[in-house]
């Protein structure tokens, strides 16, 4: 009996020490919060519309995005690359999740400005998607022969992007969209205009990607009178920075033109080449 009790007695602390060390463990393990998937896009745009992704805190983004003429315009404009539009724009992260932006596009010469907020973040375990909200105003300043009330050149989006990295090769993004239009021609066009966009991103090589991006409209005058937009292209890392070069039926870079504007056929070849290309400068320690 003695014996047993000392045993006993040199055996417990071994037992009650692997208890608190498997509690310690457990409490860590409970408190590790699990990593945010990063680079589900390496760019801020897939082609033309948005991706989730956004500057970082204090980084400005400069960004040109450039459309020659469609590729059937024939020799004469040198298959399009005598004709061209461009988007300037400068993007800005106030911190990881918030952004602001601006641009000026010649077609229309529109301006345009948006807020972009990184609402949830994919993580293994914990999240299975991102979500991106985007606000976006854009203001047309061409002259026109009767000259417009300031309200009607409005145009405003609204864009839920929800987006998930399935591999390290492949992510996919869903874009449910809505543009209001202050002004339309006509009584029979609408003012709010629902989309769906799809978009991906897959890799070829290390250092190339594979990328589509497609806007379905709904059903309605819209949807009658114009086209979806398509856009096939590849993103190129160079350095730590991203070359995206695009074929798309869209020719204009702001959701304004390519969800509701679009006229050309892609299959007929309307089809538009272009790049997007940034900068980017850190202006603000984190």
């Amino acid at each position: 009996m003695l014996a047993a009790a000392g045993f006993l007695l040199l055996t417990f602390p071994a037992l009650a020490q692997d208890d608190l060390l498997q509690q310690l463990s457990a409490a860590q393990d409970s408190a590790r919060v699990p990593e945010p998937v990063a680079a589900t896009f390496k760019g801020v745009r897939v082609s033309n519309g948005h991706s989730i992704e956004t500057p970082g805190q204090g980084v400005l983004l400069f960004l040109i995005s450039h459309r020659f003429g469609t590729l059937n315009s024939g020799a004469y404009n040198f298959f399009g690359l005598d004709q061209a539009t461009i988007r300037l724009g400068l993007e800005y992260g106030l911190n990881d999740r918030l952004a602001v932006g601006i641009g000026r596009s010649s077609l229309e010469k529109t301006y345009d400005g948006f807020v972009k907020y990184r609402l949830l973040r994919q993580a293994p375990a914990h999240m299975p998607v991102s979500v991106t909200l985007l606000g976006t105003t854009a203001l047309t300043t061409l002259r026109f022969g009767n000259e417009r009330p300031f309200r009607t050149r409005l145009t405003y989006t609204y864009q839920a992007l929800l987006a998930r990295k399935f591999s390290p090769g492949l992510s996919l993004q869903l874009m449910p969209t809505l543009v209001h239009r202050n002004f339309v021609a006509t009584e029979r066009d609408d003012n709010d205009v629902l989309a769906l966009g799809v978009a991906g991103r897959q890799k070829l090589s290390k250092r190339v990607a594979l990328t589509l991006e497609y806007y379905y409209l709904l059903p309605g005058p819209t949807a009658d009178d114009f086209r979806n937009s398509l856009a096939v292209g590849f993103d190129i890392e160079t350095g730590g920075h991203v070359f995206q070069l695009h074929f798309t039926n869209s020719q204009g870079m702001i959701e304004k033109f390519f969800v509701t504007e679009t006229r050309g056929n892609f299959f007929d070849g309307d089809i538009y080449f272009g790049f997007n290309v940034s900068r980017a400068f850190s202006v603000k320690r984190k």
